[in-house]
């Protein structure tokens, strides 16, 4: 299959790629998040595709891409308090899970009872579900398991010969997939963190919002994942992730010692740090995840920086971590994923 790249600003381009959802093919396309593989949400054979060409466990289920509010209609039951969020957050990078109607296909939820949806609003995007008139199913545009894609050219790396277009609308905003906040449960849960943070969501519910026991530790043994990017190594390059945490001090005398250490092992090493740290960790290759005062900055660097060290090749990636609040509850859980939650906890005691 030749796959195509066009600016997804370019109304042709849009018209293509609202005519292949519609018979059923797949298109890489931006979001303000992420990008994502979509094909049209009520055909379960075109469902099937995004599964082949990811290779992704048909477990894991997707979420569905809408452009208006209305169509809804049909596809989910809106629980109390829903609306005031879609007024606050949408368009915008908040996932909602809902119970879903028949009219979803099982390939969509991975049979789960439950519906996750959302409205991008990247204007290109918008423009794409417009013209198409469907609820696109779209997971990130990436083989399973790697890093999620900010650029065309990252889809392109993946996807090349498996869709016949990918729309091209530059560097996603915001950088990590959207937050995914449960709602059939009674009390809001956040099943994956994004950049609509807990409190943002607090200040507009009034109420607690629940983390999910999941977002920063693997799945148990028969859990199921009731949302995206859950899996035990997710967002993760092919060189093996480590997380050093502790006192600062100490966090950068073990970043350099172990990258050092596995150089001397013949085996390409890096670290990723703060800017503020970069001259400090100049002998190590060190790779700039942004300000340690700017999380957003982090989150928005983090899957390029990831995907990056593969062309590199680098085989050992020591990672300082960011404190798990606000933005950094997400950036942390991918961090971990990526890691598969290796951990090396520095200072009173090495483990």
């Amino acid at each position: 299959m030749n796959t195509k790249v066009l600016d997804a600003n370019a109304p042709e381009a849009i018209d293509l790629a609202a005519r292949l959802l519609a018979e059923g093919e797949l298109v890489g396309f931006p979001t303000e998040t992420v990008y994502g593989l979509g094909a049209n949400a009520l055909d379960p054979k075109a469902v099937l595709s995004i599964f082949a060409a990811k290779g992704r466990p048909a477990d894991n289920p997707l979420i569905v891409h809408i452009w208006h509010q209305r169509q809804l209609e049909g596809l989910c039951e809106i629980p109390e308090g829903a609306e005031k969020l879609m007024r606050a957050f949408w368009p915008g990078p908040l996932t909602m899970l809902f119970s879903r109607t028949a009219r979803i296909p099982n390939e969509v939820t991975a049979g789960l009872p439950t519906v996750a949806i959302r409205m991008p609003s990247m204007p290109c995007t918008q423009r794409l579900l417009r013209a198409c008139g469907l609820p696109i199913a779209a997971p990130s545009a990436n083989r399973s398991g790697r890093p999620s894609p900010t650029l065309a050219s990252h889809v392109l790396e993946d996807m090349d010969g498996r869709v016949p277009l990918i729309l091209d609308g530059g560097p996603c905003q915001v950088g990590l997939e959207s937050t995914v906040l449960d709602l059939t449960h009674g009390q809001p849960t956040i099943l994956r963190p994004g950049g609509i943070t807990r409190e943002m969501l607090e200040r507009v519910t009034g109420t607690e919002v629940l983390l999910a026991g999941s977002i920063l530790r693997p799945l148990q043994p028969n859990e199921q994942a009731l949302s995206p990017g859950m899996r035990y190594r997710h967002y993760a390059p092919k060189g093996n992730v480590t997380l050093v945490e502790g006192p600062e001090t100490a966090v950068l005398e073990a970043l350099r010692n172990r990258c050092l250490e596995d150089r001397q092992a013949g085996r390409r090493s890096c670290v990723l740090c703060f800017t503020e740290h970069m001259d400090v960790l100049a002998d190590c290759d060190p790779h700039d995840i942004g300000s340690r005062k700017d999380e957003a900055q982090v989150a928005h660097r983090l899957f390029d920086i990831l995907r990056r060290l593969d062309q590199e090749g680098m085989e050992t990636i020591y990672s300082e971590v960011v404190p798990p609040e606000g933005v950094g509850l997400a950036v942390m859980n991918r961090l971990g994923r990526a890691a598969a939650f290796r951990t090396l906890q520095v200072g009173n005691k090495e483990a």
